[in-house]
């Protein structure tokens, strides 16, 4: 089992508001999280950077999730937490009005897969060289998708293709989504949409499946391609390759 994380600011963007971790427990057990901040003076990236500070912190100083429906409680519980840090940090901090982060997660036990999301970074599974996306993102053009108000090529390039309906540190609750996938995968990545938003899922795919570099290389192969054709946000990738399949 290989896994590399990496985050790039990309070409226009001149602060980077993702942060992302890959963290083990004490059972080895693995977790994968990106987040993508928003809003205020310096806001986003202090949003992010608290999430994914609270739930690294977290999961690495338990043995175990344990079985698959406390693991459930736990994502719910941990990220409350995070929510509620960041909601107190903006009530602290009137010029950070408005800060907020996506989350992305997942945890990879010998037992099972979970996936976890709020907002618009993507979890996706990869399988015999293809991938597949997970997670649903909260936005408003999704929504108009969902309805057959609009198209997913109108939805591509859509002027409010960003506005979100659900961000961790919005509100003082927050509603995740949990995914049960089966666990018979080849890979796991999760990402930004400073990814997806320049490269669509065959290209991503092609590059996380060249044997011929290292997964490291891979990745920065990615932020590379990202950038070449604008790398017009933030890039944060998280992936973990091979040795996943029971």
């Amino acid at each position: 089992m290989e896994y590399a994380y990496l985050t790039d600011p990309g070409k226009v963007r001149d602060h980077n508001e993702d942060s992302v971790i890959i963290s083990k427990n004490k059972m080895g057990e693995i977790l994968l999280a990106v987040a993508d901040g928003m809003g205020g003076h310096c806001g986003g990236e202090i949003a992010s950077s608290i999430a994914i500070s609270h739930i690294d912190k977290r999961f690495s100083a338990i043995s175990s999730v344990g079985e698959k429906e406390d693991a459930i409680s736990f994502i719910k519980e941990m990220v409350s937490e995070a929510n509620v840090l960041l909601y107190k940090y903006t009530s602290e901090h009137k010029e950070s009005s408005g800060m907020g982060t996506t989350i992305v997660l997942a945890i990879l036990t010998p037992q099972f897969l979970l996936f976890g999301n709020i907002g618009d970074s993507s979890g996706y599974v990869l399988k015999k060289g293809k991938l597949h996306k997970v997670t649903t993102d909260h936005t408003l053009v999704s929504l108009l998708v969902k309805s057959g108000e609009l198209t997913l090529e109108e939805a591509k390039d859509h002027p409010r293709k960003n506005v979100l309906m659900r961000a961790l540190g919005a509100t003082n609750t927050v509603e995740m989504d949990i995914i049960d996938v089966e666990r018979d995968v080849d890979g796991i990545l999760l990402c930004s949409d400073g990814l997806t938003n320049m490269l669509d899922d065959e290209q991503i795919a092609k590059v996380l499946t060249d044997e011929d570099i290292t997964i490291d290389e891979r990745l920065k192969k990615l932020v590379v391609k990202c950038n070449n054709r604008g790398g017009t946000d933030n890039i944060s990738i998280a992936y973990l390759k091979d040795g996943v399949s029971k």
